[in-house]
């Protein structure tokens, strides 16, 4: 099947619990732990670590209801605004948030965070930061130009994306536009944190197949620069599985800071 034909995930029901048990569980049967888990851990402690992208506000806009990407995100800014166009997201991100019984479990994740740092604090403690920074959540709409309508959001310092730009676009023209959209609520001079799958047309959530915009290291890079971005820092890794779950080719991580 070509990949224009498979769903998108914005415009048809997306079961964000199916999604995050498929590519982000410690089920014995989630083999993708080193890129979608350990990958995206590690690079982030890196990175924020490392001093340069930190400030008062950051806007998260990724995939399903993902939240091991804000445990480094969370110690180096004041307040983040968490972006889901899913009612069903929003609802299971606040199932964790909110310590709810049935809520997905992140303990493998929070000890993968805590395995990365010298740092001896509990495991709880870590996620209960994480919790605290999800308390602003908000809906949105990918296809305004104000995503947030009629909410005015404070222009960011940093803003992350995991995944989503993938899952989104249909073709070049649309990362583009969507990249735009979403770095319009950047301060002048701020960060992109972002990571996507390399060459992939597909993936699988449950019994559905969901189209993924197929593109590659080169054309992320021409993208960014595109918009006035310098790129700081670029991670390539090749799939370390193969599944009929996705057909990836590799992931990538790239921070960049916008030109003045």
């Amino acid at each position: 099947m070509d990949s224009c034909n498979y769903k998108l995930c914005h415009e048809h029901d997306f079961d964000s619990r199916s999604y995050l048990e498929n590519y982000f569980s410690d089920s014995p049967e989630m083999i993708f732990a080193e890129d979608s888990l350990v990958f995206p851990i590690e690079n982030l402690k890196k990175t924020f670590t490392a001093g340069h992208i930190k400030g008062d506000i950051l806007i998260d806009l990724s995939l399903g209801s993902v939240i091991h990407h804000l445990y480094s995100a969370c110690e180096f800014f004041k307040d983040i605004i968490v972006l889901k166009a899913s009612n069903r997201c929003i609802m299971e991100l606040k199932r964790w948030a909110d310590t709810r019984t049935g809520a997905f479990n992140w303990g493998h994740a929070t000890k993968l965070h805590a395995d990365t740092e010298v740092s001896s604090e509990p495991l709880q403690d870590k996620e209960e930061k994480v919790r605290l920074a999800l308390q602003h959540v908000v809906k949105c709409d990918y296809t305004k130009e104000n995503m947030t309508d009629p909410i005015v959001l404070p222009p960011a310092d940093c803003i992350i994306t995991v995944w989503l730009l993938d899952a989104i676009s249909r073709d070049q023209n649309d990362y583009i536009t969507y990249l735009r959209r979403f770095t319009k609520l950047l301060k002048p001079g701020g960060c992109l944190i972002l990571f996507g799958d390399l060459e992939i047309t597909y993936f699988t959530v449950g019994t559905e197949k969901f189209h993924a915009f197929c593109y590659n290291e080169d054309f992320v890079r021409k993208a960014l620069e595109g918009e006035g971005f310098v790129i700081d820092c670029c991670k390539v890794r090749e799939r370390t599985s193969v599944s009929d779950l996705l057909d990836h080719k590799g992931v990538i991580f790239i921070a960049a800071h916008r030109k003045n």
